[in-house]
């Protein structure tokens, strides 16, 4: 089978989805499809029909979460001795070479990527150039505005 790489928080977050779908929203939608059936004739139904295609989405979306979180290896980055490396949870400064703006990444699973909270794909170009590299490093980063080049300031696991 397969490992899913997947940093402890992100985990926490598809076991809460989880929850909240088993708990809430799946029970939620029974009941919903209870009540539509009572008014009657199924064919017209607009609530059944709807409250179906809700149930249809829940139950894939539990079996998906079910499926990841069986594949996943969990990573907790703050016990990760990389020896400086960059790898997969490990928070990377970097600098571009031509502008000097200076960016913090995490790179973590494609489930928790949010570039706007810093957290990149481990698949994603950015990560892909950084993976294996140490601190005073560059990494070249074919962008599409063109190709960019990173120094990298610092490494932290945490």
């Amino acid at each position: 089978m397969v490992t899913i790489p997947i940093t402890k928080r992100g985990a926490e977050k598809l076991k809460a989805e989880l929850h909240e779908l088993k708990t809430v929203q799946r029970p939620w939608v029974i009941n919903a499809i209870a009540e539509a059936r009572a008014q009657g004739d199924l064919s017209e139904n607009a609530e059944y029909d709807a409250a179906k295609d809700r149930q249809g989405f829940i139950e894939g979306r539990i079996r998906e979460l079910e499926g990841k979180l069986a594949a996943a290896q969990i990573i907790d980055p703050s016990q990760l001795d990389a020896g400086g490396k960059v790898v997969f949870g490990a928070t990377v400064e970097l600098e571009e070479e031509a502008s000097g703006e200076q960016v913090k990444y995490q790179i973590v699973g494609e489930d928790e990527a949010d570039l706007k909270l810093g957290l990149i794909n481990i698949s994603s170009p950015i990560a892909r150039a950084l993976i294996g590299k140490e601190e005073g490093d560059t990494a070249e980063v074919q962008a599409p505005g063109g190709l960019k080049r990173y120094e990298i300031v610092a490494v932290h696991y945490v």
